[in-house]
């Protein structure tokens, strides 16, 4: 299976949408496919829920399924993934969430989106690291380039490694500019390559992201 599994510091770091820039500069080389295999916080609308995030991915890619096929796992509330699942009585393996994961077609490239960080609960007793040590995906991380990013990153990094993760890049999502030098001071503790995204790089980003998934 060919693919990444992305993954953050935490929640609200733009997850999604470096994952949706990824997924677009991909598209030029593979035909892409996108799995949130389970998502909280969806929109009730009186057609059903709609989740949001894998949403936002299924329409990045150049080819979009059925919204059923990306985000298998679907709840209102806006709460873990373990949470959502034990408080509606739904039981959700590690096994389910694999095969959530999966393409429909082999030969397709697939980025799975995971919920919240690595140490986030996504299921009864189960973290995103589980299900991203169980894919056995390339994975890229991604922190908000803020006051506290160094930490962030830092721990992430080390919880990613603990697990034997193939850790790929690590992007800094600059939102504003600012004068931290972030980027600089992560890199200088780590072998991982760490990669700036902002509003003025987005041709050099994705160039950058190709390569280095290229050389995974």
């Amino acid at each position: 299976m060919k693919g990444l599994f992305i993954s953050g510091s935490g929640t609200d770091v733009g997850k999604t949408f470096i994952a949706c820039c990824l997924i677009q500069a991909l598209n030029s080389k593979y035909r892409v496919v996108a799995r949130k295999p389970i998502e909280s916080d969806c929109i009730k609308t009186p057609q059903g829920l709609i989740p949001k995030d894998a949403v936002l991915l299924n329409d990045a890619c150049s080819c979009p399924e059925p919204i059923e096929a990306v985000c298998t796992y679907q709840f209102e509330a806006c709460v873990s993934g373990e949470k959502a699942s034990t408080d509606h009585g739904v039981e959700v393996t590690l096994d389910d969430l694999i095969v959530a994961s999966r393409p429909a077609n082999t030969a397709d490239f697939v980025v799975v989106e995971g919920a919240g960080g690595l140490y986030s609960p996504v299921a009864a007793q189960l973290l995103n690291a589980d299900l991203a040590v169980a894919l056995d995906l390339p994975v890229v991380i991604v922190v908000k380039d803020e006051l506290g990013a160094i930490n962030q990153a830092l721990l992430s990094l080390r919880s990613a490694k603990a697990h034997n993760l193939n850790i790929i890049m690590l992007v800094l999502n600059q939102t504003s500019v600012n004068n931290l030098d972030n980027a600089q001071a992560i890199q200088s503790y780590t072998n991982t390559k760490v990669v700036v995204f902002h509003k003025d790089n987005q041709d050099e980003f994705a160039k950058t992201a190709l390569a280095l998934i290229e050389q995974s």
